[in-house]
């Protein structure tokens, strides 16, 4: 779903024409994607995400916009920055104008990427899915979830490791609050079990690594 053959139709469906500017801004945003800085952030992430929504595809209302939605989620990342979510949604919510998408659909694009926050209980299926997509690494096998923290890391290599662990602990320690880590049965019924496993794993070694008053 990565290909430039899904961008041109996805954004056809929104009533986009093919054109060499809509060509450059897939190779920008692709681009971006394959950033020096970013280890978890990447296509690999991407890909993981529109594999995870197409298992799912036909509960969707709008699944161009879920699909603009998903290219433009993280595009703009930066970890020493705390708005990446909402400069990342201007963009996807700007370009889509420019080309012609309806207003309606830009704000809803725009709002998708927004409620990739993790701030506040998804609105509506098509956000719903596009969450639990981002979320699903949470509940990947423990050899894929392991390079996933070590990913994490990676980006937050700036960090110092006790201001790091004492973090990371107090965001597991946030989902694993949660009634549900996934907002649709498709995907609790598919990972919420393995996902709360892996987040106690990784717990239990943050603690024990020094974040245990966090």
């Amino acid at each position: 779903m990565t290909e430039i053959s899904n961008w041109v139709e996805t954004w056809r469906e929104l009533g986009v024409g093919d054109s060499p500017e809509l060509r450059r801004l897939y190779g920008e945003v692709l681009g971006r994607y394959s950033e020096p800085h970013r280890h978890y952030h990447t296509y690999q992430h991407l890909a993981e995400c529109f594999e995870k929504v197409q298992d799912i595809i036909s509960l969707v209302v709008q699944p161009a916009e879920v699909n603009v939605g998903l290219w433009f989620h993280d595009v703009i990342y930066d970890t020493q920055r705390h708005d990446n979510e909402e400069r990342s949604a201007d963009w996807a919510r700007s370009a889509a104008r420019e080309f012609g998408a309806s207003a309606d659909s830009a704000q809803r694009i725009y709002e998708l990427i927004m409620f990739t926050r993790h701030a506040a209980e998804p609105v509506g299926i098509d956000a719903q899915v596009l969450v639990d997509a981002d979320l699903s690494i949470l509940g990947a096998q423990p050899a894929r979830f392991q390079e996933y923290e070590a990913q994490v890391r990676r980006e937050y290599g700036w960090v110092p490791d006790a201001m790091f662990q004492s973090t990371r602990a107090k965001i597991l320690k946030e989902f694993l609050g949660r009634p549900h880590l996934y907002c649709t049965a498709h995907f609790r019924e598919r990972y919420e079990a393995q996902a709360r496993r892996n987040l106690q794993h990784s717990l239990r070694y943050l603690e024990a690594h020094g974040a245990a008053g966090a």
